[in-house]
């Protein structure tokens, strides 16, 4: 089989998954918003996932499919409104025709040298809360990735 039939992908562990989920709780925890917080991989399966005491019930979906949204499109998720606010026919159709999309903040991809290796997805707060949540759970993978 040669190089061109089979590509390789880089794929987060589940002890580094494990990791981003850890420090996205710590970061709820310092602003007071109990959340859930998902992590996917490559390819939207998920990887790892903690729901903190109090978070509500519909957190558990919202996180696992802003993570989805994030991997599936390597897109932050609160880009998605200005990305098809404009366009009449994507408006319409991308919220209800795509399956799982989430158009508002707390998603981002995880990538890797410009690759995406998975996404995580908080919800519990404001979506502008889980955007901060987020952002301090990359950094973590970023850190953890760099040492």
């Amino acid at each position: 089989m040669s190089q061109t039939q089979v590509r390789r992908r880089a794929a987060l562990s589940n002890e580094l998954a494990q990791k981003i989920v850890d420090a996205a709780k710590e970061a709820a925890t310092g602003l007071g918003i109990p959340s859930s917080v998902a992590v996917v991989d490559e390819s939207g399966h998920l990887n790892a996932f903690g729901r903190m005491d109090g978070a509500g019930l519909l957190t558990v979906e919202i996180a696992q499919d802003k993570a989805y949204t994030a991997a599936g499109f390597g897109l932050p998720t609160d880009q998605w409104h200005d990305f098809i606010k404009d366009d009449a026919p994507l408006a319409a159709g991308a919220p209800t025709g795509i399956r799982r999309l989430i158009v508002f903040g707390g998603g981002l991809p995880i990538t890797v040298d410009g690759e995406i290796v998975g996404g995580v997805g908080v919800s519990g707060g404001h979506w502008s809360d889980d955007v901060k949540i987020a952002k301090a759970a990359v950094a973590a993978f970023e850190a953890a990735v760099a040492a």
